[in-house]
């Protein structure tokens, strides 16, 4: 990924917000498995981008660079989140995950699938969310997280074939009940 190479500016930043808001919402939605904080992960990265637009309107894929910032964030809102948990679960009762519901409203939104992403881990479901929502290529891919082509191609099939057997143990258990 070229983003230090300049190229004229062809859109402006109104027009940047309002083509990547949506996409970067769902991103940050599949990685941090809440609604919310996915919005909020995808304000936090556009308002970077926004102040930075200077910079970033130049580069040759403006996309690739605010996809990166939101999954960094992403990330990181991740790992605090995990860390606030366990210090809450000494306090008080685990906490229960929040905004599924508001996921369910979202088109193409097949809510048993979704639910088995959300136990993948976030490297993984960062690659599920970018190959399946996004469209992207393995190449894309690992140029948006920062790895190889092979390491990207690896998390991918690590998802797919963790999901394969969540997937197949949920069958499991409907078509069996205790």
């Amino acid at each position: 990924m070229t983003l230090g190479r300049r190229a004229p500016v062809t859109m402006n930043y109104s027009t940047f917000y309002q083509r990547e808001f949506s996409r970067m919402v769902s991103l940050a939605c599949t990685i941090c498995s809440d609604y919310q904080q996915g919005e909020d992960v995808a304000q936090e990265a556009l308002t970077r981008a926004h102040r930075n637009w200077e910079r970033v309107s130049g580069y040759d894929k403006p996309g690739a660079w605010l996809r990166r910032v939101t999954i960094n964030l992403s990330l990181s809102r991740v790992r605090r989140v995990k860390r606030e948990v366990v210090a809450l679960r000494l306090v008080a009762n685990e906490r229960t995950a929040q905004g599924a519901e508001q996921l369910a409203g979202h088109a193409g939104f097949d809510h048993e699938v979704w639910d088995a992403v959300r136990q993948l881990p976030p490297r993984q479901r960062a690659v599920v969310a970018l190959f399946y929502q996004e469209d992207m290529s393995t190449s894309d891919i690992a140029s948006a997280l920062d790895c190889t082509v092979s390491t990207a191609t690896s998390h991918l099939n690590q998802a797919r074939r963790s999901l394969a057997e969540l997937l197949d143990n949920a069958a499991g258990s409907e078509e069996h009940p205790s």
